[in-house]
């Protein structure tokens, strides 16, 4: 699945190249943002494909009862499977009205050899920027009035690249071409049209390293640049 990704890119750059306006202050890159911390994230909703906002990550559905229901929801909604999202009910009207795109520059994964975990960055070539595939919902506290936009990322099987590295669970987030991004925004696409997304990204247009095992330390700051740094293990010199 994909609970670890990057956004290293200053905001200019983010705004020239997916040609959109960013007018929230106080923007720091993100070496790595974290699922379970729940952070607020850029993404490009269907409803202002020319805007950048910041949405929390971990879904939750508009029809949550209670701030308590919320939170423990969203644990189980920082990923929607593509095989499924047409049908939990968490998922199934956001995928169809409320599909968003999710800017990143890189993401993590662990390889499993001979019962060892080991950290790998992944990223398109060239270090370029990309976008998942992702939904988002808006829900409101009925007590206080709150209102919290959120998102999650689509995952896909994996392609032979992320096979090789997450090779348990082998799953890859969704990530949308570049020439799609207009359509996969675009309100008057049907079921059909959407699910055509649905497709692991070409692994010959990605590269990956292994970093180091900061990124699972419980004392140290991870969101810092020697994250994805390049780590190797002797372990796997012949994997």
């Amino acid at each position: 699945m994909c609970f670890h990704y990057s956004l290293t890119q200053q905001k200019s750059f983010i705004e020239s190249t997916l040609k959109v306006k960013w007018d929230i202050e106080g923007w720091n890159p993100v070496y790595h943002a974290a699922g379970f911390e729940f952070l607020k994230m850029p993404v490009i909703t269907m409803d202002k494909p020319s805007e950048i906002q910041l949405f929390n990550w971990g879904l939750i559905p508009h029809w949550i009862k209670s701030k308590e229901e919320s939170i423990k929801i969203r644990n189980q909604t920082l990923n929607a499977r593509t095989e499924t999202v047409f049908e939990k009910p968490s998922f199934r009207n956001s995928i169809k009205i409320r599909r968003c795109l999710i800017p990143a520059d890189g993401f993590f994964e662990w390889m499993d050899f001979k019962s060892k975990k080991f950290p790998h960055y992944i990223f398109l070539n060239d270090g370029q920027l990309f976008c998942f595939g992702g939904i988002c919902s808006t829900w409101v506290d009925s007590k206080t009035g709150e209102v919290i936009e959120t998102f999650s990322i689509l995952t896909t099987p994996a392609n032979f690249l992320l096979e090789k590295i997450h090779n348990l669970k082998k799953r890859m987030p969704l990530i949308i071409s570049p020439n799609d991004y207009e359509t996969w925004l675009n309100k008057d696409i049907d079921t059909k049209k959407t699910a055509s997304f649905f497709k692991p990204y070409n692994d010959e247009e990605m590269n990956s390293y292994t970093i180091s095992k900061l990124i699972t330390s419980r004392t140290q700051n991870r969101n810092v640049e020697a994250v994805t740094a390049k780590f190797e293990y002797p372990e796997l010199i012949n994997v």
